[in-house]
């Protein structure tokens, strides 16, 4: 379900601005609870805190009550608390009629059975009929136990007999990554910061479209002041906040030196309805000012100044834009929108490269595309037996962005449904070889395939549509996949150049690059062996390495995961092995290896490498590729 808000998004309390709820409702509560007899309810405010966010939680106090009275929220199935760690605590309150009341509010992480971690006060006027804003820090003495923890705001009861008061935008954030305000959740940004990332892809796949043209993604309702975002009811049965809006993607991307592949609503929503194209203009200039927002000139445009006012005068780097998301869904259409909009937007912005996202020269586009977005979830066994998949593209000058891709099923005949029909829970060995398979590929063409991202991204434990996701997490823990690792292999030992050889076998099933990385002078091996044996290999250099290299080796049960009750069953593991300009090597059954050799003779290399494996292999590539390798990282995929 949370992949933003309550995953990457640091914010700890769920509904924290009751958005898009309706007032009145059981449902709009989602999160909170009553303490100790209280009356609690969402309502449409007569005063709102803003514009944008009309509801409010309007507690009423009983009389006879002692002791704490008051309200809590249970975070995004449970909030994390640490000791020592600061959490920054706030809401707006007023009083809807004025009254003499004054007192100290109590804010408080405590646990379900009302073991106490961290508390402060907050002085309440009843004279305060405003809204005013309470800000408090928080900083446990002891960590929780479990997760199955509640933010509290409570009044002494028999103080507070009688009263009412109304709360709005309540926010409780825990340290976050490089310190940002309003910013990442730590573990999950240090686990894609240690992929070594080059791109992100935002605002993710379908969360881009919305299931109609209103509930479409809006870059103007996703930036400035919280208080000024509304939320939208997201494309997967829940609400986004828009709290991480593009600016904080953007710095985001900064904070890890990665470029932003971004997308602009095209004119498409999930319920299947294509705008007319006498309709496009005004959707056309929302995605120019997008655009500005990131890379115009605050002296000439009026979204580049928002962007500059917002603490980022300088423009951010932005070289690709996808021109909607999946439009193979409605490919008739998209002729004419593909067109108006990169007309447009071409003539806007001659330097950037815009990104179809229907099928391959299905329909044909004119503008005719330079790069295509391509989507693929298939079976372990699709992936090793399509790692030949580009090598049959013309060369005639497009690119391609392998923008989701994943091993989702072991049933080819079911890939949509659930797990007791194959659908993977948690990437397995075997989807993760099957994909690595498949990465070689990629890598071998990487003359035309620019960049490459596994989706889903990241995925609740318990609480999701899509299984699985390359990393999984929980309000307290993040959970590295298989998937995880062959992408971070593949990422962290990228080369400069491929290195055409021998090449693997299309129907075998043992796979191999290899490519150069000049600055370090090495050469770089990348095997997936997807058999249930053990495959031998000989590499024949022509070129003169080192007499040992460095393996780093993740293999095991074919079938088995990492999962949250055993989360380190795989990981990758590095050892020292024999070399030379003529080494053997045996892959494990089930497994992907990247060797690293070190050349030795001044970082030259001629001529081919040769292998010889079992199958056997074929003679010659029938294409060779010279460019910088796949720049192989991650994309967000949903919201």
């Amino acid at each position: 379900m949370w992949s933003g808000d309550g995953g990457l998004y640091a914010e700890l309390l769920q509904n924290r601005a009751f958005q898009q709820v309706t007032p009145g409702t059981s449902a709009a509560l989602n999160a909170w609870a009553a303490i100790n007899g209280a009356g609690v309810s969402v309502i449409k405010e007569t005063v709102p805190v803003s514009t944008a966010l009309p509801n409010a939680l309007h507690v009423a106090f009983p009389t006879g009550k002692t002791g704490a009275v008051g309200f809590s929220n249970s975070g995004y199935t449970g909030i994390k608390v640490t000791t020592g760690s600061t959490y920054t605590a706030s809401f707006y309150y007023r009083f809807p009629t004025s009254s003499s009341f004054s007192g100290n509010a109590v804010i408080s992480l405590q646990s379900s059975s009302g073991q106490v971690f961290a508390s402060t006060t907050a002085s309440l006027s009843g004279q305060q009929t405003a809204w005013k804003q309470v800000t408090v820090s928080l900083t446990p003495s002891t960590s929780a136990s479990s997760l199955t923890n509640l933010f509290t705001v409570t009044l002494d009861g028999a103080a507070a007999s009688g009263q009412t008061i109304n709360f709005a935008m309540f926010s409780l954030f825990p340290p976050t990554f490089k310190n940002r305000a309003n910013g990442m959740r730590v573990d999950i940004a240090e686990a894609l910061q240690e992929m070594g990332p080059s791109f992100f892809r935002l605002p993710g796949g379908n969360n881009l479209e919305g299931q109609t043209t209103a509930t479409r993604w809006q870059w103007n309702a996703t930036v400035g002041p919280i208080l000024s975002r509304a939320g939208r009811a997201g494309d997967w049965g829940y609400v986004n906040t828009d709290g991480l809006g593009l600016l904080e993607y953007l710095n985001w991307c900064e904070d890890l030196g990665m470029q932003p592949i971004m997308a602009v609503w095209a004119g498409y929503s999930l319920g299947g309805t294509s705008l007319a194209e006498s309709a496009l203009q005004p959707y056309i200039q929302q995605a120019i000012d997008q655009i500005n927002f990131v890379i115009g000139d605050p002296s000439t445009s009026a979204a580049a100044a928002l962007r500059s006012s917002l603490g980022h005068p300088a423009p951010f780097t932005l070289n690709y834009v996808e021109v909607g998301n999946e439009d193979f869904f409605a490919s008739s259409s998209y002729t004419y929108r593909w067109k108006d909009f990169v007309n447009a937007l071409k003539a806007a912005f001659p330097n950037i490269h815009f990104i179809a996202t229907s099928y391959v020269n299905n329909p044909v586009l004119s503008p005719k595309p330079t790069e295509y977005d391509v989507h693929v979830y298939q079976t372990p066994t699709w992936f090793a037996q399509n790692s030949f998949y580009y090598d049959t593209f013309q060369r005639d000058g497009t690119k391609y962005f392998e923008g989701e891709y994943a091993a989702i099923s072991t049933n080819s005949n079911d890939l949509y449904g659930s797990p007791s029909d194959g659908r993977l829970t948690y990437p397995t060995m075997q989807s993760a070889a099957g994909e690595a398979a498949f990465m070689t590929g990629l890598e071998r063409n990487s003359d035309i395939v620019f960049a490459a991202s596994y989706a889903p991204l990241l995925g609740h434990i318990t609480a999701n549509q899509w299984t699985p996701n390359l990393l999984a997490f929980d309000a307290g823990s993040v959970y590295r996949s298989t998937s995880f690792y062959v992408q971070k292999l593949f990422s962290v030992n990228r080369g400069d150049s491929y290195l055409p050889s021998t090449l693997p076998s299309q129907t075998g099933t043992l796979f191999w690059s290899v490519v150069r990385k000049t600055s370090a002078s090495q050469i770089i091996i990348k095997i997936s062996n997807t058999a249930s044996s053990a495959a031998a290999m000989t590499f024949q250099l022509p070129f003169t390495v080192a007499s040992s290299g460095n393996l780093q080796l993740l293999t095991g049960t074919a079938t088995a995961s990492n999962t949250p009750s055993n989360p380190n069953l795989f990981a990758p593991i590095s050892s020292t092995i024999s070399t030379g300009q003529t080494f053997n090597y045996n892959a494990p059954a089930v497994s992907v290896s990247v060797i690293t050799l070190t050349l030795t003779n001044g970082g030259t290399t001629t001529g081919s490498p040769t292998t010889t494996a079992k199958p056997t292999t074929t003679t010659n590539p029938t294409t060779t590729t010279t460019s910088g390798a796949i720049q192989s990282q991650y994309g967000q995929c949903g919201g």
